[in-house]
Parts: structure tokens; C-alpha cells; sequence
């Protein structure tokens, strides 16, 4: 039987970003995708969007981002019947929800602390858990890889801030999250990766923040001063064909004008 792979994309925000791109980018690239999320429009509309073209979509709700929700997911994703008859391999799987709070410390409450960590350590490491079972089932591909597992990252991954407390403390547990499984796994042909988004995202929550027309003409138009999410789709592509000689552990990715 043939085989068509899969890709777990978890975390979508509005449909307009990093997580939908990717959905988009990989279900031309002939993979079926599983999109995992909170938001239950959002999620309903990025799937209804994609069959458009040509691809197998399926949508996986879930209430919150806790461990047990998570693992609940996608072991759902792993028993679930794709309408057409090719066996369903998952051998791609994107972590990219989280939660940004940008206060300053003394400002942070406990619920916020919560959701940061609950969103950005505990639930991609109960992902993390479940994705990595999945892919130690699958034989090596023309690649020499039996699946990736790639994790979203920012700036806040590689240095905290003035508001940033909450939010780079647990990108620095994401980061350290993704190189541990990268050394561990590795060994097991299963490729981990972490990419830090280094720079704002064209998407309609960053271009309807920006009120001047002119600054909301320059942010949606000029590529040199943010990040275009079908090109952040494109670089997970591109590390999703990696072949087992050459593998990228962290990308960083950042427009020409970007300052850093």
C-alpha cells in the first residue's frame, strides 16, 4: 500500500500566520494535514480553506493545552481514517502555538504565568511525547528520516527583556526543549528542529495594529521590515527535505531590516 504523509500543524492563531501558512505550504507539497487548535472558528475556516488546494484536511479542537489534551489529540490524529485509501504516516509535526504576555514582572499574575507555561513547556513537551512515539514506528524514508519535529521560536528563545520575563522564560525551555530531543533522537534518524522567528509577522492582527495608513501601506507591502509567513513556511518545507548528511538543528529567520 502506498503511503501519504501527514503533518500535525498545532496552533493557528487567526489562520493568517505561521500555522496556517505552513498547513498550506505542506498540503502542496502532497501531505495531509492534521491542524490542531483552541479557537474553533479559526480552525474551521483554515480547514474549509485548504481543500481548496487539492489537499486532505482534518480538524483536531481541543479545549485548552494541557498535557493530557494534547496527548489526547494526537493519538486521535494517529487513529484517524483519511478518506482516501494510501496508509497515513505522520512524518512532520509543528508545535507553534504558545502565549505572549509583554508586562513588566511585577505586573505578571499567576493565571498568566499559567497559560504561558501550560502553552509553552508542558503542552510541546506532552506533543513532543506522543509525535515522537508516532515517528519511532515509521521506517526511514529516501531521506534517511523517520519524521521532524520542529518547534517555533522567537528572538525572546535566544535573550529575555524589560517585558519579557514570562514570555522568554519559557521560550528558553522551548529552545531547550527542541535540542535535547535533537541530540536524543537523532541517533534514531528522527530530525528535531527549533527556529526562531527573529522579526513581526505579516499577518491581519499585525496590519490592522498599525492605524497610520501609510505605516499599514509600508508593513503590508515592503518585505525588507517583516516576515512574509508563506516564506516561514517555505524554510520548514525546506528543513522537512533535509537529508540525514545535513541536518539544521535551529534556523533563524529575520527580515533584511531587521535590527538585532
Amino acid at each position: 500500500m502506498s503511503v501519504r504523509p501527514v503533518i500535525i500543524v498545532a496552533g493557528i492563531g487567526n489562520g493568517t500566520g505561521t500555522g496556517a501558512a505552513t498547513a498550506r505550504v505542506f498540503s502542496k507539497a502532497g501531505y495531509r494535514v492534521a491542524l490542531v487548535a483552541r479557537n474553533a472558528d479559526h480552525l474551521e475556516k483554515t480547514t474549509a480553506d485548504l481543500p481548496q488546494a487539492g489537499g486532505e484536511t482534518a480538524s483536531f479542537p481541543v479545549a485548552e493545552y494541557s498535557y493530557s489534551a494534547v496527548s489526547a489529540v494526537v493519538k486521535a490524529i494517529k487513529a484517524h481514517q483519511w478518506p482516501t485509501p494510501e496508509k497515513a504516516e505522520i512524518r512532520v509535526a509543528l508545535w507553534n502555538a504558545g502565549s505572549a504576555v509583554w508586562k513588566p514582572f511585577l505586573n505578571i499574575t499567576e493565571a498568566e504565568l499559567d497559560n504561558v507555561v501550560s502553552s509553552t513547556i508542558v503542552a510541546p513537551f506532552a506533543f513532543a511525547h506522543e509525535v515522537l512515539k508516532a515517528f519511532k514506528e515509521n521506517a526511514e524514508d529516501a531521506l534517511g528520516k523517520r519524521g521532524m519535529l520542529l518547534f517555533t521560536g522567537s528572538t525572546a528563545s535566544l535573550r529575555g527583556d524589560t517585558i519579557t520575563s514570562a514570555f522568554a522564560a519559557s521560550k528558553f525551555a522551548l529552545r531547550a526543549l527542541s535540542q535535547s530531543l535533537s541530540k536524543e533522537f537523532g541517533k534514531q534518524n528522527i530530525h528535531v528542529a527549533h527556529a526562531v522567528i527573529g522579526g513581526g509577522i505579516l499577518t491581519d492582527a499585525s496590519l490592522s495594529a498599525r492605524t497610520d495608513p501609510a505605516a499599514k501601506k509600508q508593513w503590508k507591502e515592503d518585505g525588507n521590515i517583516r516576515i512574509d509567513p508563506e516564506s516561514i513556511a517555505k524554510s520548514y518545507l525546506y528543513l522537512a527535505n533535509q537529508d540525514r548528511s545535513a541536518w539544521t538543528w535551529e534556523l533563524d529567520l529575520r527580515p533584511a531590516h531587521e535590527k538585532w
